[in-house]
């Protein structure tokens, strides 16, 4: 007996289709068009070829914006990834208590990121913030505008303040779908608390611990509204990351030719980053699962 397929759904997948097409493809169409021209104004365009990517890889601002940028999410990753982990462990899983924590870990994902970087700037002030008078009154010589290191603790905590959540909440949810009858023969065999989150629980949230790794890698590796409204990128460069060295070029200065060669490549490098870690962390998954 032969199926017969009904393919009348794909006209329920069109708009979304065509609204795909008009928001993300036809943009990146354009970036593609500038990265190859050059323009002196009143839409005048000459082609460049691929000068303005040579130009980009031969930077040392670009180099130095990159490393900040991998810096700053390997940081993040080695603190965000474990301490939502520990703090999913350790939620309830039954009780009035469930839902509370639910709550207060779901209050930071729902401020938005530009008010998250307004909350931090007034939080960190030396005159007026509660964290900088405290700091001040302690004897600590604290000042994010000034120091680099203090700068990049402050967007370092924001960051693990804001976005520790997301992977809490992932973890939490890989937690409650495994079955009690594993934790029962764990008892039964005298299983240790670390064997139990070795063999049990840390096998079970390998998939959502995929998905916060991703997630928190490429949300790390493009941030930028939250470092520019607190620090503008400074002191200095320090804080200048490939968003926010992307945007002075291409509207700060506008360039606009370097700046659409800058964010294909810093496209790519995500997308490159992104690859690896799901390939790797899927591997290892099929590995452990045989």
């Amino acid at each position: 007996m032969e199926r017969t397929y009904n393919n009348k759904a794909w006209f329920l997948v069109l708009p979304v289709l065509v609204l795909v097409a008009f928001s993300a493809i036809i943009p990146l169409m354009t970036v593609v068009n500038y990265s190859v021209q050059d323009t002196f104004g009143n839409n005048q365009f000459f082609w460049a070829g691929l000068d303005w990517f040579q130009d980009v890889l031969e930077s040392n601002r670009f180099w130095n914006a990159l490393g900040r940028n991998l810096i700053f999410s390997a940081i993040i990753l080695a603190i965000e990834i474990p301490l939502g982990i520990y703090i999913a462990l350790n939620m309830p899983k039954k009780g009035w208590g469930v839902p509370v924590c639910l709550v207060l870990m779901a209050l930071p994902l729902l401020i938005p990121w530009n008010v998250v970087g307004t909350i931090w700037q007034v939080f960190g002030r030396v005159d007026i913030g509660l964290l900088g008078r405290t700091l001040a009154a302690a004897g600590i010589d604290y000042n994010y505008v000034q120091d680099p290191v203090d700068a990049w603790l402050t967007i370092i905590v924001m960051d693990v303040w804001h976005w520790t959540s997301l992977v809490v909440l992932l973890c939490y949810a890989g937690l409650v779908s495994i079955p009690d009858a594993y934790y029962q023969a764990a008892r039964i065999d005298g299983a240790s608390r670390w064997s139990v989150f070795r063999f049990i629980q840390l096998p079970k949230m390998g998939r959502v611990l995929l998905i916060a790794v991703l997630l928190r890698f490429m949300d790390s590796f493009m941030i930028y509204t939250e470092p520019f409204v607190v620090t503008g990128g400074g002191p200095g460069n320090e804080t200048t990351f490939l968003s926010i060295d992307l945007v002075k070029m291409a509207i700060g200065q506008f360039d606009v030719g370097p700046a659409a060669a800058m964010s294909l490549v810093y496209f790519l490098i995500v997308l490159s980053l992104s690859w690896v870690f799901y390939t790797v962390m899927t591997n290892q998954g099929q590995e452990k699962g045989k």
